[in-house]
């Protein structure tokens, strides 16, 4: 052992001992009440899991379940054999139908839906407005290019379809809880934004409309506020509204009487 060494380690032990002898020479007869222990922190409550309003009862056949990232040749079947191969490519998109589908349902109550994630392809046309270049009007002529999809929503078998979701609701599931609400319940959202879309306004006569910058908008503030899925409604005139309203309806009674008991 160096001197040095030798040197810190007795200046260690005098302090050491010197801080002892304070310590016991400052009590007295009464000893101090030692100091209270730091509070606990409590513990946050953790966030109640949300009821579930509207639980499906599960699907009675024993098809075995593709995985999501398999699902889309199934589902292309599924929906070929609702609406034909026709109008299964000439109007949806078939990559990540479950995804897509689940993000643009959840989308729908906001401001925006992105393009690029829609399970339906764009409707054929072009945008057209009419009226005077200081104040344009949606032209109905827009009306026509979503009448094609309309017609077809509208004879699309309902038991059939909420048959297929329910089937394969665990992935519909599963998508949704990808999104970032693993507390929710899809089939929950299904019902809330049905609920949102019937809620949209009728709106008769010509539309007025904006152009503040490179893209038209609704001249009147109120229902330039509405939602994407609002908006969307608006825009394809109220008789086609008014049918897709009716089989959101028809969807609506179907999903609920096949809920499970609570």
């Amino acid at each position: 052992m160096n001197e040095n060494f030798k040197w810190i380690a007795a200046a260690v032990a005098v302090v050491g001992l010197s801080i002892g002898a304070v310590v016991y020479f400052t009590r007295g007869s009464t000893p101090e009440k030692p100091p209270a222990p730091p509070p606990v922190a409590e513990k946050p409550a953790e966030p109640e899991e949300p009821p579930v309003e509207h639980p499906l009862a599960e699907a009675d056949d024993n098809q075995a379940m593709p995985s999501l990232n398999d699902s889309d040749l199934p589902m292309q079947m599924e929906i070929e054999d609702l609406i034909g191969r026709e109008a299964l490519g000439k109007y949806l998109v078939t990559d990540q139908m479950i995804r897509h589908f689940v993000v643009t349902l959840d989308n729908l109550p906001n401001t925006k839906v992105a393009e690029r994630l829609r399970p339906v392809k764009p409707a054929p046309g072009r945008f057209v407005t009419s009226g005077p270049e200081d104040a344009p009007v949606l032209d109905p002529a827009n009306y026509d290019r979503y009448k094609p999809l309309v017609e077809l929503l509208r004879t699309v078998d309902s038991q059939r379809l909420v048959t297929v979701y329910t089937r394969y609701y665990p992935l519909f599931q599963e998508a949704y809880e990808n999104l970032g609400h693993p507390p929710k319940y899809f089939n929950d959202r299904v019902i809330q934004v049905i609920d949102h879309l019937l809620a949209t306004p009728e709106v008769k006569g010509p539309i007025a409309l904006a152009q503040p910058n490179m893209q038209f908008e609704y001249a009147d503030p109120k229902l330039e506020a509405l939602s994407a899925g609002q908006k969307a409604l608006i825009r394809m005139g109220s008789d086609n509204a008014a049918a897709v309203k009716s089989k959101l309806r028809e969807l609506r009674r179907e999903l609920v009487a096949r809920q499970a008991a609570k």
